[in-house]
């Protein structure tokens, strides 16, 4: 019985991005406050030993003080899943992990999680992801989307900083 069990767990795991099968950085896009006057520089690529290095400088410098990097893809059906998991190692500070179900949409879902220096596995409840535009929570339901078409990791902690965040794979279940 716990085999089968097991056997279905996998079974409704759906892989968003595993960065030990990808070679470059290429389909990932960093977006700073620069696209608004800011400062802040970040920078992403695929190291040697197979992760994601999303890492940088948040400057609050011309009313800065974020960035991120973005991903984009066909739309990934959400259906059946009721989270992300995200396998990560950080530096101790916040960041968000956000979707967007249309690429086109102007708002984000959003996910806060704090590191904790360490390899981690953080699970996000879709439902409690909130919608945002521009740091803003906007006045409408929760994510209850049936397809994804972006994720996107953003470090906006109102403070000046240096950031690294390494991602190992991001999962949906």
């Amino acid at each position: 019985m716990t085999n089968i069990l097991l056997t279905f767990c996998i079974m409704l795991t759906t892989t968003l991005y595993d960065f030990n099968n990808a070679s470059d950085a290429s389909a990932w896009r960093v977006v700073d406050d620069v696209v608004m006057g800011g400062r802040s520089t970040g920078s992403f690529n695929v190291s040697s030993d197979g992760h994601g290095v999303f890492s940088g400088y948040v400057s609050l410098e011309n009313n800065g003080g974020f960035s991120s990097v973005r991903h984009r893809s066909e739309p990934i059906a959400v259906r059946d899943a009721s989270m992300v998991r995200l396998r990560v190692k950080g530096d101790g500070k916040e960041y968000q992990f956000r979707l967007k179900a249309r690429s086109s949409d102007y708002y984000s879902y959003v996910g806060k999680f704090k590191t904790s220096g360490e390899w981690e596995t953080i699970t996000i409840k879709l439902n409690t992801m909130y919608p945002s535009f521009r740091g803003r929570a906007l006045d409408f339901a929760n994510f209850d989307q049936e397809t994804i078409e972006e994720m996107a990791f953003l470090i906006a902690n109102k403070r000046e900083e240096s950031f690294t965040l390494l991602i190992d794979k991001i999962e949906l279940r």
